[in-house]
């Protein structure tokens, strides 16, 4: 389908204002003073070319306005297939630790590829360090979670302290209205919780009321992170925890969910609008300019 055959109107009634504007051309002729010649047919046609292009500038200026007020806009209808599949959020650490051995590129290319895997599950994506923030709530887009991956870097979130606990209860929320069976979390981490804003007694109590599973995922050497903490969170969630430095090291928790019991996905549809209104005002501005500098001419032409 071609661009044109995409495009409708809101306000098509606009259209409408054609016919008041050939009335008036044709009815509401402005009287002027009229001076007789002699030679009427010369004066005619001198001036016949010239009037026709300030008629012609006029339609074209009046068009283009009534085709801005007319609102053209192009639909893009996105429908997601029925299946099954999981809720899953993503939290990932960016703290400044995480540049060390190039963690966080690890990281991200863990990331890549559990995301291409996830095919008809909902995920969402969170950074954080000083402070914790859903870059992505949950969405079957997973380009968006892709694109934002290759872009993001260390820092985002601040890069002295480790909001590991903040993070695992902001991410609860997402689930806070959610239907399905399993509502997994993917925690990947380097370090040791160091901020103080929430506690992880508050963390857990309402990761569980909310039946979310968490997947802890130690990312570097042993001592980085406190692998006590991160079982515990595991373990308390009914999730796991893994160890890993690479894809091949967390390969399993590919499995590991493929065997949790799967949820209906309804389908859904979303509209997206794209409106192009300002494009024939601007070509209308764009007359308007060249009709002023034509009558302004014949103006000093007839002094």
């Amino acid at each position: 389908m071609s661009f044109l055959e995409q495009i409708t109107f809101v306000y098509p009634l606009a259209f409408t204002l054609f016919g008041v504007y050939f009335i008036c051309f044709f009815f509401c002729q402005e009287k002027l003073q009229e001076i007789y010649f002699s030679n009427t047919k010369m004066l005619h046609q001198a001036t016949k070319n010239q009037n026709y292009l300030i008629d012609s500038l006029r339609f074209l200026i009046f068009s283009a306005c009534v085709i801005a007020l007319a609102n053209p806009i192009k639909t893009d209808e996105i429908a997601l297939n029925e299946g099954k599949g999981h809720e899953i959020a993503l939290i990932v650490d960016a703290s400044g630790s995480m540049l060390e051995n190039n963690k966080f590129e690890i990281t991200k290319e863990i990331l890549h590829d559990f995301i291409a895997k996830r095919e008809h599950d909902r995920l969402s994506l969170s950074f954080f360090a000083d402070f914790a923030y859903v870059a992505v709530p949950l969405t079957y887009e997973k380009k968006t979670l892709t694109t934002l991956l290759d872009f993001v870097e260390v820092g985002v979130a601040g890069e002295l302290q480790t909001a590991l606990y903040e993070a695992l209860y902001l991410n609860s929320n997402l689930f806070a209205k959610s239907q399905v069976t399993n509502k997994i979390a993917l925690l990947i981490t380097d370090g040791i919780n160091s901020a103080e804003s929430v506690s992880l007694k508050t963390a857990l109590k309402r990761i569980k009321k909310l039946g979310i599973k968490v997947y802890t995922i130690g990312i570097g050497n042993d001592g980085d992170f406190h692998s006590g903490v991160l079982k515990e969170i595991a373990s308390k969630t009914g999730g796991k925890f893994y160890f890993g430095k690479g894809k091949e090291e967390i390969a399993t928790i590919y499995n590991e969910i493929n065997l949790l019991e799967k949820s209906e996905i309804k389908t859904k549809l979303f509209v997206k609008k794209t409106y192009y209104f300002q494009y024939p005002l601007y070509f209308a501005l764009f007359l308007l300019v060249i009709y002023g500098i034509l009558v302004s001419n014949t103006f000093e032409g007839k002094r």
